[in-house]
Formats: C-alpha cells, structure tokens, sequence
C-alpha cells in the first residue's frame, strides 16, 4: 500500500507540473516527450502494431470542483476495451525481479523516487504471467481501459496483459 501512496503524491505533483507547463512555453530541449540524448536509453521508435504514444497523449485534463477531469479523442476513446499492444520502460510498484503489477512508462525512468512522464505518458498494467523486470522497453498486448475517474489519477490500464515482442 505504501507504493500505491507514492504514486499517488508523484501523480499529483506531475499534474500540478504539467498544469504548470500548459501555462508557459518549453524552451527548446525540454517539455513533455523530450528525450536528453545524454540518457544511455534510446527513445521508443514508432511501430504499426503499437498503440502510440503521440496519440495517448493527446488527453486534456481540465479542473472540475476539486477533481482533475480528463477528455479523450475520439480516436482514444475508440481503443477502450480493446485489445492493444503498448510499448514503454517499466516501473516496479513492488520489489522483486519479476512484475504482475507495473506501469509502463513512454519514457525512462532515471530516478528510482521520481515519475518520469505525467499521466498521458503512463500506463498500469496487469498481466497474467509475471514478467521480467528490465530497463529496456517492453511491449505489452492486452485489453487497454481507457479512464475517465481513476482514484490513483491514471488515465491508461492494461489488463489480462502479456509480454511480447
């Protein structure tokens, strides 16, 4: 539980942050999705039979009362409960070497304490056999909810998942 706890203050302070950045320009080299090619990961190469990561973001969340709501294209909205293969670098929410329960992230991770990407940028994801923990990207293939009211503030979970390549 004290993971789930975490990730609720990391999502909380990434949609103050990016609330914070709707409000100003990036300047070059920075923003949400940019990729500092000093990091020793590569960024996630577009594929066809991969749900993208330009199109998952395209979410917008607006204030309502004292809830963060968000609103999905259509073309999102046309991928719930559907079964989809997402690609993206896994985050542990416990210890151990092999995962059930994780998200998946578009970009690295490079703090152990840290979220890299705001709730357009992840993904939770359940799957049915354990999977090997790696800083690699996996790809995942299972049945994608799309959220409109997570407690935890996600917007993206995949379930029944499975690790393919």
């Amino acid at each position: 539980m004290k993971f789930k706890s975490l990730i609720v203050l990391c999502l909380t302070v990434s949609l103050a942050a990016t609330a914070a950045f709707a409000q100003t320009a990036p300047t070059l080299g920075q923003g949400r999705g940019y990729h500092d090619p000093r990091s020793p990961f590569k960024p996630l190469e577009e594929r066809s039979d991969i749900v993208s990561w330009k199109l998952l973001s395209q979410v917008t969340a607006k204030a309502e009362k004292k809830k963060i709501v968000p609103t999905f294209p259509a073309a999102v909205q046309a991928l719930d409960r559907k079964t989809v293969k997402v690609q993206g670098f896994m985050m542990p929410l416990e210890a151990g070497d092999k995962q059930q329960h994780f998200l998946l992230s578009s970009v690295p991770t490079t703090c152990s304490f840290c979220v890299p990407a705001g709730p357009e940028g992840l993904v939770e994801v359940r799957t049915k056999k354990p999977v090997r923990y790696t800083l690699e990207p996996v790809v995942v293939e299972g049945v994608l909810a799309v959220l409109n009211d997570d407690p935890y503030g996600l917007y993206y979970r995949v379930e029944d998942g499975n690790a393919v390549n």
